[in-house]
């Protein structure tokens, strides 16, 4: 056929090869179709309208597509149909707050902080992720956050903030319009009460005196969530420090545990000193080790959740103590029990102490008088002096 063709063409079929056809009805109106055989049946499959612009060249180029298609042995109406449907579902809140995680996965660096987006968003916020998210509006936010609010003010106002984010990243993906039903200034900041008014989340401790009678339970329980949280006690670090540790950043010759940088909440590398316990601890895992994980988890390769520990607290203890409030009570046992430094036990807690100039003139970090606090520590915790007290009677304190 030819362009002249197609304009001229009064009612009729008219073929131009490779299974297209012009079809102009007694009205006069001319549509391209495509014939074609498929598994023993002839369908025909709409190419547009010549009257709404579909020019010969078009069609054809729409019937070779076509043709493509069905050498792979695929039914290009099918796959039509399969692409309509793909380009007219909504997006879920779940299924871009995932991506968002995973475009800022490398830029967060630390693992933690990663599980704890991940937490956040496909658990806490678990009522959103089904939800369009272009449908996603206060109400069903504040399903989400009011119940939280008074009971986990942290958390609640942390949700928040990474739904906020969610939602902004969508809107700048072009799934969203209108303002951010998430933002607190001039929006949620009139619907629910600030922060400051409410009773402050901390993390819940044992006191000091009643480590020792915990140590005597963990030893009692031969498994590596175990051995990680004598660990953690033992060194006073953050569970995600502990969790990520790899062998690579341990020194037996020297005694001591390098944490790089960018797995430390301050972004400064920290030298924890090594007691001899916690010694006895890497030992032991070395005997059987099988990753680069010093606390493997049971994923091949990977690290222990950081739910293992947490868990090991509540069965042992049957109260609401945190793995982090054990870092609370070194520093009360360290102020109240000891005339080791300020400095010095704040510096073993990897805590950044003072303005920034006194930490420029600062630039040691006092390794070897934290030495001699984290043995003192062992010491002090070492199960030999918890004379017996049962851990199940212990009282709660808040840091």
């Amino acid at each position: 056929m030819t362009a002249r063709k197609v304009q001229t063409a009064g009612p009729g079929l008219y073929p131009d090869g490779g299974g297209l056809y012009l079809c102009v009805s007694e009205s006069g109106r001319k549509t391209w179709v495509f014939r074609f055989s498929f598994r023993g049946r002839r369908p025909e499959m709409g190419l547009g309208s010549f009257d709404e612009g579909v020019t010969l060249a078009e069609a054809r180029g729409a019937r070779d597509e076509a043709r493509r298609i069905l050498r792979s042995g695929r039914n290009p109406i099918e796959v039509r149909r399969e692409a309509r449907r793909a380009s007219e579902a909504k997006p879920t809140f779940g299924e871009i707050a995932d991506r968002f995680i995973e475009s800022k996965a490398i830029q967060w660096g630390s693992e933690k902080h990663r599980d704890q987006w991940r937490q956040a968003l496909s658990h806490i916020a678990a009522p959103l992720r089904q939800i369009p998210v272009d449908e996603v509006d206060t109400g069903a936010i504040l399903a989400v956050l009011t119940p939280m609010w008074h009971a986990t003010p942290e958390t609640a106002s942390r949700l928040r903030g990474r739904i906020e984010s969610v939602l902004d990243a969508a809107k700048a993906q072009g799934l969203r319009s209108g303002e951010n039903p998430a933002r607190w200034r001039g929006h949620l900041a009139h619907l629910l009460p600030k922060r400051g008014r409410l009773a402050r989340a901390h993390h819940a401790a044992l006191p000091y005196e009643d480590v020792p009678a915990f140590v005597v339970k963990l030893r009692d329980r031969e498994s590596v969530a175990a051995l990680a949280l004598e660990f953690a006690i033992l060194t006073a670090a953050r569970s995600g420090e502990v969790l990520g540790a790899q062998w690579s950043e341990i020194d037996t010759a020297g005694r001591v545990w390098t944490i790089p940088a960018e797995r430390m909440k301050a972004g400064r590398e920290h030298r924890v000193p090594l007691s001899g316990r916690a010694l006895e601890i890497l030992e032991k895992l070395s005997a059987t080790q099988i990753g680069s994980h010093v606390f493997p988890g049971r994923a091949r390769g990977g690290a222990m959740c950081h739910a293992a520990m947490w868990n090991l607290v509540k069965q042992i203890g049957d109260t609401d103590v945190t793995v982090h409030g054990f870092r609370s009570a070194f520093r009360d046992w360290a102020g109240n029990e000891t005339n080791f430094p300020r400095e010095v036990a704040e510096a073993a807690l990897a805590h950044v102490v003072g303005d920034k100039a006194e930490q420029a003139y600062r630039r040691g970090d006092a390794l070897e008088k934290r030495r001699a606090l984290m043995e003192t520590w062992a010491s002090y915790i070492e199960p030999k002096a918890a004379g017996g007290a049962d851990i199940l009677q212990f009282k709660v304190t808040r840091e």
